[in-house]
């Protein structure tokens, strides 16, 4: 009756423990795969603030794929980006266990500075396109839109 029991808790946990699967569609792909597009610059002037993503992929994906602004609220974005760019920091400095050609400089962004809403809206969506088109995690969850 104990073995009987052990297995059952054994294949309820197993079960329990598939891993979830990122699905992407294919106006997502497309946007992935684009090749023409500027830089982004994300920016705040007043805090001199300033990220730029080279991937031509990101601009045609946020304004296709994103969820539009307003749709979460600055603190969302907020607590969000810190947990994701606390551990996009930690791989830069791991190049030994994480490629060094998508993890290449650390992003400074500190806790408790109002970078406003733009800023956390772009660089939490950058954040998911990332995750999403090189199938990586940066938090617990699965990166969804």
């Amino acid at each position: 009756m104990k073995q009987c029991i052990f297995i059952v808790w054994l294949l309820i946990l197993f079960s329990g423990c598939q891993s979830q699967r990122m699905v992407v569609s294919d106006a997502e792909k497309a946007a992935f795969e684009t090749t023409n597009g500027d830089p982004v610059t994300i920016e705040n002037e007043e805090l001199e603030y300033e990220i730029t993503i080279i991937d031509p992929g990101f601009y045609s994906w946020l304004y296709s794929i994103a969820h539009p602004r307003g749709y979460y609220s600055q603190s969302f974005l907020e607590n969000r980006n810190r947990i994701m760019v606390m551990e996009w920091n930690q791989r830069v400095t791991q190049p030994q266990f994480y490629d060094s050609n998508l993890y290449e400089m650390q992003i400074n962004y500190e806790q408790g500075v109002d970078y406003g809403y733009e800023v956390n809206y772009q660089l939490y969506n950058y954040l998911i396109y990332f995750q999403r088109k090189y199938n990586q995690r940066l938090g617990p969850w699965l990166p969804r839109i």
